[in-house]
């Protein structure tokens, strides 16, 4: 019997992403992996048993403007 190839979840792309690189931003999520609720993922991930801390920065948008975003971490 021939197993079919199962395409990764966008939870699986999220915590590869996190494992890869440390933290994601919503930007970045949608840049890279495609996800435009990284906010929605991260809160099933956590209701899957897995260890998302997020943290609000501050960053200025291309107007200089002060601008608040959160990136997300895998906790300990």
């Amino acid at each position: 019997m021939i197993e079919e190839n199962k395409r990764p979840t966008q939870c699986d792309r999220i915590l590869n992403y996190l494992n890869d690189f440390g933290s994601i931003t919503q930007f970045e999520a949608l840049r890279d992996l495609g996800i435009m609720r990284l906010a929605s993922r991260v809160s099933e991930m956590r209701k899957n048993g897995i260890n998302v801390n997020g943290e609000m920065y501050e960053v200025k948008n291309r107007y200089d403007e002060v601008c608040r975003i959160k990136k997300y971490r895998l906790g300990e």
